[in-house]
């Protein structure tokens, strides 16, 4: 308590009892009632504090500030501090300047009777201000749509603090809007919208006022979007088309066109004012992807779209004319470009088969197309001859051509081409340049063709060419492999194979360099030969002089038309200048060249021996086979080309299943005609459309012949006497349209020959709803769809050879839609459920009919 309230209360006891006042009963010290609250008033502004107290005899109240005496109106009646009878402490105004602040502290109010006083809580009073300058002006900001945007302020210095809220465009900003957020003085708007753009001012507010802060803009630019975006076309060469491009954003978008990711090539492309990029007579080269690239301050954005051109087929390499003899093999290229690749199919002409690239080797066939589009036509024959085209198709169109085939005698005066000097091993770099030689010489001229692992090399290849010569040259080399010069001509065939290998980036490849031609053996003599016997022959021969190139061994090469139409080593690592050849046929004409061989390569061949002839056994005899063809029998019929040997006592006719094809290899099986006269011979118990081979041996005594030319023959087929096993029904999908036929082959497919396909027929009770189908013959299901619900069909699957289709199998029935029956395979299950209710299938059978239900079925040839 203050000093000032003790001096006070002392007095007050002296005076009462001094003057003997007696105390009353009923009188008690003060109490306040009402205790004063803090305020903050306005400078200038009327101010109360409240106090309220009671006690007998009722206090006088008086108020102390800072615990000194508060001088009222009623100390001094021009005091603008007023003392209501009520004890508050009225202000008319609030005083208040930057160096005397008179009204503003901690006041409290006293109640005293002559019991005693009473003293209230402190109260504060003081005084609210609000300063003109912002200590923070927000600054104008510049979004794109979409995004966030920050206004940041902090209002003027203020007692009490002042709030914060926002204007835009002299409106109060509505922060209820859930994109907008005011915190701490900062004006957050999420997901920003063109709507959003103007002019926001920061707005402190307090009891003194408000105070509005300097004006910032908000700006909302718009990322480039596209209103129309350009769509993938497909064209045909020599038309033109459009690619649009319209698109919006703020500020106005830039807009440039791109292809396949580089700019577009000057004068090729027009773009107009819209935008819109024209291609006028589009080529294949305009094929690619178009890109609309859009860009304004605040982003980019992209669109493409494809442009695909159909070009119809062209031919870039036409097959030519070919002669070739009998028996040899013989290959016509045909390539075409187009967009997209056309397919390459052949054609005989008059005949209705087509051969295409793609189509797996058909079993027995001597026609096949490879991937790039060549026919090959094996074990040519005279019936072979003429013409065949080579069709390119694609969706754009189809190209043909022609090509003639000439089959001449497999006699010729000509041994088959000599590969001189071929390619050798080599390990080169990747995307290195190599030459692979391949000189070749023969009557008439060979051609050059090229083979990379089989596969035929295409001529139109950028990266390979062929020299006069007929060597190879590969540029940007990059793959490893066998690569094959064949040299073939009528007369037969030469190859000459050699290994690339290609190593990759960083490996260290030593560079070849080029053999020096000085250090080959020089080419050997032409060969004599001499001691020839019925399987043996002596060659000999010189090696020419070269000081420098001395041959270490040599190779000899041997040509004879039992051996094929190709040169075969029959010797190599020969150290001497004469060797003795053993293996050779009876009764078979030869010729040989000799090759030198050391370290450093491969001289050129010698010059070729004469033809010499081994000794036959019992006379040399040539035999001519025909054959006449039935189902299970061969009538082989042979002329002999010759005189009648006096000592040829009959001949032997031997013959086996062919090994062509995969099928295993049959034993020879020997028939004897006694009779020189007897000029034919019936072969039975063989099997329906199978391959054999035959030939004819004369015989003395013990002594053999010389073997006449194997002939191939293929006996006739016979319709398939068997049906298909197994088959099965069963739903195809889930729309309930379609079912999947199955089934097994034929048992013994063998005996009656190749099966080529299956029929399928599908009927419904009205003809038109029969579906027929066919697949080939290694495929044993089929998916029929788009038949009609509720129509009851039946199925039947055949197998089909050469000689038409066979046996069908049994009828299935089936109805979809309903629960399937079956005459081959029934798929039914029964179960219970809880209620003790019988399922079949689908269906709910009662307990007491399941019995009756079971029997039913069972006449049915149902299998539960």
């Amino acid at each position: 308590m203050p000093p000032s309230f003790t001096g006070i209360c002392c007095c007050l006891a002296l005076l009462t009892i001094c003057s003997g006042s007696r105390l009353r009963q009923e009188d008690f010290p003060p109490r306040i009632v009402e205790h004063p609250s803090d305020l903050i008033v306005s400078k200038g502004e009327p101010a109360t504090l409240n106090c309220k107290a009671e006690g007998r005899p009722a206090p006088t109240v008086e108020w102390y500030k800072d615990g000194e005496r508060v001088e009222t109106d009623r100390d001094n009646p021009r005091s603008h501090r007023m003392l209501l009878p009520s004890g508050s402490l009225f202000f008319l105004r609030i005083v208040h300047g930057r160096r005397s602040k008179p009204d503003d502290g901690s006041y409290v109010c006293v109640a005293r009777n002559y019991l005693g006083q009473a003293i209230s809580h402190n109260a504060s009073l003081e005084v609210a201000i609000l300063r003109d300058d912002f200590r923070q002006n927000p600054v104008d900001v510049m979004v794109a749509v979409g995004e966030p945007a920050v206004l940041e302020c902090q209002p003027p210095r203020g007692h009490p603090e002042p709030t914060i809220s926002w204007r835009k465009d002299g409106v109060n900003v509505d922060d209820r809007d859930e994109r907008i957020t005011i915190r701490s003085g900062k004006l957050m708007i999420t997901n920003t919208r063109k709507s959003d753009a103007g002019k926001y001012i920061c707005v402190g507010t307090n009891m003194v006022g408000e105070r509005e802060s300097e004006i910032a803009e908000l700006t909302v630019l718009e990322r480039p979007n596209f209103v129309k975006r350009p769509s993938s076309v497909v064209v045909l060469a020599e038309e033109s088309v459009e690619f649009h491009c319209v698109v919006q954003g703020d500020p106005v978008p830039t807009v440039r066109w791109r292809k396949d990711d580089s700019d577009l090539p000057k004068g090729r492309f027009e773009i107009q004012e819209d935008h819109t990029l024209i291609v006028r007579q589009v080529t294949s080269t305009d094929e690619g992807s178009f890109t609309c690239v859009v860009e304004n301050m605040v982003g980019k954005s992209e669109a493409s779209a494809t442009l695909t051109v159909h070009v119809p087929p062209a031919f870039v390499v036409r097959p030519k004319n070919q002669v070739v003899a009998v028996g040899r093999t013989v290959t016509f290229q045909c390539e075409a470009t187009g967009n997209p690749q056309p397919a390459i199919f052949w054609q005989r002409e008059g005949s209705e088969s087509l051969l295409f690239s793609y189509q797996p080797p058909q079993p027995f066939s001597r026609l096949s197309v490879s991937q790039m589009g060549s026919l090959t036509i094996t074990d040519v024959q005279r019936s072979d001859g003429g013409f065949y085209s080579c069709q390119a198709l694609n969706i754009a169109g189809s190209v043909i051509t022609k090509a003639l085939l000439e089959v001449t005698d497999s006699g010729s005066d000509h041994p088959p081409p000599i590969i001189r000097q071929g390619p050798v091993n080599q390990t080169v770099p990747v995307d290195s340049t190599v030459v692979l030689d391949c000189q070749a010489a023969g009557t008439p001229p060979p051609t050059i063709q090229w083979r990379k692992d089989g596969a035929v090399l295409s001529p139109v290849d950028s990266r390979t060419s062929l020299t006069g010569t007929g060597s190879l040259n590969i540029h940007y080399l990059g793959d490893t492999g066998f690569y094959t010069c064949v040299a073939s001509s009528p007369n037969g065939e030469a190859f000459w194979t050699a290994y690339l290998q290609v190593q990759e980036f960083g490996v260290v490849v030593q560079s070849s360099v080029p053999t020096d031609p000085s250090l080959i053996p020089s080419t050997p003599s032409k060969p004599d030969v001499s001691d020839v016997s019925r399987s043996s022959a002596t060659l000999s021969w010189k090696s020419l002089p070269n000081a420098g190139a001395l041959p270490t061994s040599y190779l000899i090469e041997a040509f004879s038309y039992t051996l094929g139409n190709r040169w075969v080593t029959v010797a190599e690592h020969v150290k001497t200048q004469s060797f003795v050849l053993k293996n050779l046929k009876p009764g078979a004409v030869y010729l040989f060249m000799v090759r030198a061989m050391n370290g450093h390569g491969l001289s050129d061949p010698s010059p070729i021996s004469d033809a010499i002839r081994t000794h036959g056994q019992c006379g040399s005899h040539l035999l001519f086979v025909v054959f006449q063809k039935q189902l299970t029998k061969v009538k082989l019929e042979f002329l002999i080309v010759e005189q009648h040997s006096p000592y040829i006592q009959g001949y032997k006719v031997l013959y086996r299943a062919s090994a062509e094809h995969g099928q295993p290899e049959g034993h020879w099986k020997v028939l004897e005609v006694h009779s020189p006269r007897e000029d034919g011979l019936v072969i039975g118990q063989l099997k329906k459309g199978s391959i054999y081979e035959f030939k004819v041996r004369p015989f003395f005594d013990e002594f053999q012949g010389t073997d006449s030319e194997v002939k191939v023959v293929r006996t006739l087929e016979e319709a398939p006497s068997r049906a298909p096993q197994g088959v099965t029904v069963t739903k195809g999908d889930t729309n309930g349209s379609a079912i999947l036929v199955s089934w097994k082959p034929p048992p013994e497919v063998d005996e009656t020959g190749i099966i080529q396909e299956y029929k399928i027929w599908c009927l419904g009770n009205e003809s038109r709803y029969h579906v027929n189908q066919s697949v080939d013959g290694s495929t044993f299901s089929v998916l029929i769809s788009s038949l009609a619900p509720g129509i009851r069909y039946s199925v039947e699957v055949a197998a089909s050879n050469g000689a038409g289709p066979g046996a069908r199998s049994d009828v299935a029935f089936f109805q979809l839609g309903k629960p399937f029956l079956f005459s081959s395979i029934f798929f039914f299950f029964f179960y219970t459920t809880d209620n003790a209710e019988t399922w079949v299938g689908n269906r709910r059978v009662a307990s007491s009919s399941l019995s009756a239900y079971q029997k039913k079925k069972k006449k049915q040839k149902l299998f539960w």
